[in-house]
């Protein structure tokens, strides 16, 4: 048997705020290694909260999005449950006749996701200003 329940956190204080990056296009590198737990760039937000993404030699300024329709990120957890039907008194220790197990999952409601940061922009390279020597 198989249960699953969904559970909400009922205290929003202590939750931190996410949110989804979307960038348009494609994110290529000079050799092709999956990007998944790699540093990707530096995201910083200016005096007027505006997002500002580097990457390399490029920069990016995007702008910050409310989403139509909130996302939940869920924690799956799983539980075995062991239940002794029958126990065996006629030997020397109690071992069960007949074991029914179920497992139960459940799921953690970690954060809602409200907003994304969109960069639909093309990268700007970033040049360094080098004086000319006279």
């Amino acid at each position: 048997m198989v249960r699953a329940t969904i559970e909400i956190p009922r205290d929003n204080a202590e939750q931190k705020e996410w949110a989804i990056i979307e960038l348009q296009g494609d994110l290529e590198t000079r050799h092709p290694v999956p990007l998944s737990g790699k540093f990707i760039g530096d995201l910083h937000f200016t005096h007027k909260d505006a997002p500002v993404l580097i990457i390399g030699h490029h920069i990016l300024h995007g702008k910050v999005v409310t989403l139509e329709k909130p996302l939940a990120v869920l924690a799956k957890s799983l539980e075995h449950h062991v239940n002794v039907q029958d126990m065996d008194v006629t030997s020397d220790s109690l071992s069960p006749k007949h074991e029914a197990s179920s497992h139960s999952v459940s799921y953690h409601v970690e954060t809602i996701i409200t907003k994304k940061i969109l960069f639909k922009t093309r990268p700007k390279p970033i040049i360094a200003h080098v004086p000319k020597k006279l």
